[in-house]
């Protein structure tokens, strides 16, 4: 018997909870509550939807015009993603960085994405640049990087209560890439069917999980790693697929699952597959996949007994005065 209350997605401070009865030895009941994280990623495929997805992206910067983006842990790696689809699909030179370690560039454009909007990394570099126009992408526009900025651009409706971030992030992807032309239909599609799903005993005895991204989904094979060491505390590493034999292969067994995001590189999946590791390459959107990717991590975390609502040695946001 399932339970489930949710409240307003625009206000994007909903929980979600199910309650599964399960009778042992006929007296026995197990009750279950989902984790508001999972709520969250199960709440993904609806949340692309919404139509300020693509009101948003209409207001980041066009073609033709210098960008740097900037972001700090899961906004990093989602800047990364963006950073390299704009550039290599033809829109212009855009440079992605740590906030922690952005230099100081004759941007026409600076991107700062921060969820929160109180990271501090992320509005010093916002507060000091002399980029053209200034925009922060975030979940509200009260937040503190907003007084920083010339526009701030807000998806509240993708907001989290989780620390780990999710939803949050993939909308934000989303958002950034239809703005240079990345059709999100098939994301919503891939998203709503589970395209990427991964059999469960495929999991089964592996201790190593590394991520791999072909072109400009290597951000998105970075941000997957990152979220089984969050949620989980699991073995993850991320490389660009061409340079996974460049020496990481060499740490490849029996006991190594390989998850490849973009365009199959069977060469790659057959040295792979040589070592003994297991290789998941699924044919689907990888912002789509990016969501079983976070599915792999709750599983894990519950394998261990670690609570992805509250992993250790982690705020929602990193402030550090």
């Amino acid at each position: 018997m399932a339970v489930v209350e949710s409240v307003d997605h625009a206000r994007s401070n909903f929980l979600i909870i199910e309650r599964l009865s399960l009778t042992l030895n006929d007296s026995v009941h197990t009750v279950i509550e989902m984790t508001n994280t999972r709520a969250e990623i199960d709440s993904q495929p609806e949340i692309w939807a919404h139509p300020d997805v693509l009101r948003i992206a209409g207001q980041l910067p066009g073609s033709g015009t210098r960008v740097g983006i900037i972001g700090c842990g899961t906004s990093l790696y989602i800047a990364q993603s963006y950073a390299s689809y704009r550039e290599q699909s033809g829109h212009g030179t855009t440079d992605a960085f740590a906030a922690s370690l952005a230099p100081s560039r004759d941007w026409d454009f600076l991107i700062a994405l921060s969820r929160s909007g109180t990271t501090t990394e992320v509005i010093d570099v916002a507060q000091a640049s002399g980029a053209g126009k200034k925009i922060a992408l975030t979940a509200s526009e009260e937040s503190p990087i907003a007084h920083e900025v010339d526009v701030t651009l807000a998806i509240p409706f993708a907001d989290e209560q989780s620390v780990v971030q999710t939803r949050f992030a993939t909308t934000a992807l989303l958002v950034l890439l239809a703005s240079v032309d990345y059709t999100i239909h098939r994301s919503l599609d891939d998203g709503a069917r589970r395209a990427a799903g991964l059999p469960a005993d495929v999991v089964d005895g592996k201790s190593l999980f590394v991520f791999v991204g072909a072109g400009w989904t290597y951000g998105i094979a970075n941000e997957a790693a990152l979220k089984l060491r969050e949620m989980a505390h699991a073995r993850a590493e991320s490389y660009p697929a061409m340079e996974y034999r460049h020496g990481p292969i060499s740490a490849a067994g029996a006991e190594t699952l390989v998850w490849g995001f973009g365009a199959r590189d069977e060469p790659l999946i057959d040295a792979v597959a040589s070592t003994g590791a297991t290789v998941h390459w699924p044919d689907c959107d990888p912002v789509a996949a990016l969501v079983e990717v976070q599915r792999l991590g709750l599983h894990l975390a519950e394998a261990s007994d670690n609570d992805p609502d509250n992993p250790r040695h982690l705020e929602r946001s990193v402030i550090l005065r």
